[in-house]
């Protein structure tokens, strides 16, 4: 079982950036591939970015490719986004995921750990 934990979301201008952490308990955090989704009210989660458990490959939503960057360091049990050039619709509460399941990465039902979620604001 794993347990993760989100931190580093805020507001910020549009244009600025924010770097945002999850952080894993437990001793199996590098057999799980971790994907990043966002959702705001009214709509269904939506995938942003994931990575695999040995960080050798990442895939990303086409609307963050180019501003955000996933990244995991397996010897400190977390898992981080950098987003850099952000919009207003950008705005959303962030949440990292933990898989062993390796299709279908973009879909959030294949996906068996959470977070609590972190907000993310970008400002106009």
């Amino acid at each position: 079982q794993v347990q993760l934990v989100e931190s580093g979301g805020g507001l910020v201008q549009a244009g600025g950036s924010l770097r945002l952490s999850c952080a894993a308990s437990g001793r199996t955090f590098s057999r799980y591939d971790m994907g990043w989704f966002r959702q705001v009210p009214g709509k269904e989660r939506q995938f942003v970015a994931r990575i695999s458990l040995s960080g050798s490959v990442t895939y990303y939503a086409d609307s963050v490719k180019g501003r955000f960057t996933i990244s995991r360091d397996n010897a400190k049990n977390t898992v981080s986004l950098q987003m850099n050039s952000l919009k207003p619709e950008d705005t959303a509460v962030y949440y990292c995921a933990a898989t062993m399941r390796g299709y279908n990465y973009y879909r959030p039902d294949t996906y068996d750990y959470w977070g609590q979620g972190t907000q993310v604001t970008v400002s106009s």
